[in-house]
């Protein structure tokens, strides 16, 4: 039988948006609601108690709302609430790092693999100890980029300034012959032309967003939770507050508008 149960999707903010297009992407008939919380934006900078907190709310009301499966599109969240989320709901809840992990371990030729996150998730250790479970041998060089998500919300993804940052933030990672990257926000997709001019010749990234929307074909098959195969799945989105240039940053991260936007509280 045929589940056309919406699969649920949740960031801080509007940055998985970039997970949303992937899924589109890859399971073109599978319905999404999409919950960006813009009130309580950034998480990088807040307590776990607080992250789990906010994670467990935006669950229930993505449960609620009959959501077959929910993916914490947000690496801060899924660095510090995912095994919470797991333990507490009875639907499959898929983070956004151990995908990426996998993809990177199996990319990599040398076993030097670098990840560039928020503060929140580059302190986490959440990509190094994931990465370390698939190999032990891998090295792990972590540099946190927290000036890349004001960048992108501000739309400098392209010209000098983001350049340099990039040159500054991946300096190490270069020296060191780390030869696959690690997006770990969902931000830095958008920056991804930046951070590849930036990296050494021949280094992979690793779309953190791509890596997610192919688990959670995974998990649907493995449940039998696949969407009937014959028109294309809707986008319902909602947000804790819309925020300014609202569409213009919908558009950016989606790469469409989005027609369907509500406001809702969150307790």
């Amino acid at each position: 039988m045929a589940d056309n149960r919406p699969i649920g999707v949740f960031d801080s903010g509007l940055g998985g948006l970039t997970v949303v297009k992937a899924l589109q992407n890859l399971l073109p008939s599978e319905s999404i609601m999409y919950l960006g919380d813009t009130a309580r934006v950034p998480y990088g900078n807040k307590s776990k108690k607080l992250i789990e907190s906010y994670s467990t709310q935006i669950t229930t009301f993505l449960s609620e709302k009959g959501c077959k499966a929910i993916v914490v599109a947000c690496n801060t969240a899924s660095s510090q609430a995912l095994d919470v989320l797991q333990d507490e709901f009875s639907i499959p809840v898929i983070g956004v790092i151990q995908p990426g992990a996998r993809m990177a371990v199996n990319t990599s030729e040398n076993g030097h693999i670098g990840v560039i996150g928020t503060v929140a998730t580059i302190e986490s250790n959440a990509y190094q100890n994931a990465l370390e479970e698939h190999n032990k041998n891998i090295i792990v060089l972590n540099q946190p980029c927290p000036l890349f998500v004001p960048l992108v919300e501000e739309g400098w993804i392209t010209g000098d300034v983001p350049k340099l940052v990039a040159d500054t933030y991946l300096k190490g990672m270069n020296a060191d012959g780390v030869d696959t990257i690690i997006l770990g926000c969902t931000h830095y997709p958008l920056l991804k032309d930046i951070i590849q001019s930036s990296a050494t010749n021949g280094t992979g990234l690793i779309d953190s967003a791509e890596a997610v929307a192919m688990e959670v074909e995974r998990v649907l098959s493995n449940n039998d939770l696949f969407a009937e195969n014959k028109t294309a799945g809707s986008l319902d989105c909602y947000v804790t507050d819309v925020p300014l240039r609202f569409e213009g940053l919908a558009r950016q991260f989606l790469g469409s508008n989005i027609e369907h936007v509500s406001t809702i509280s969150l307790h």
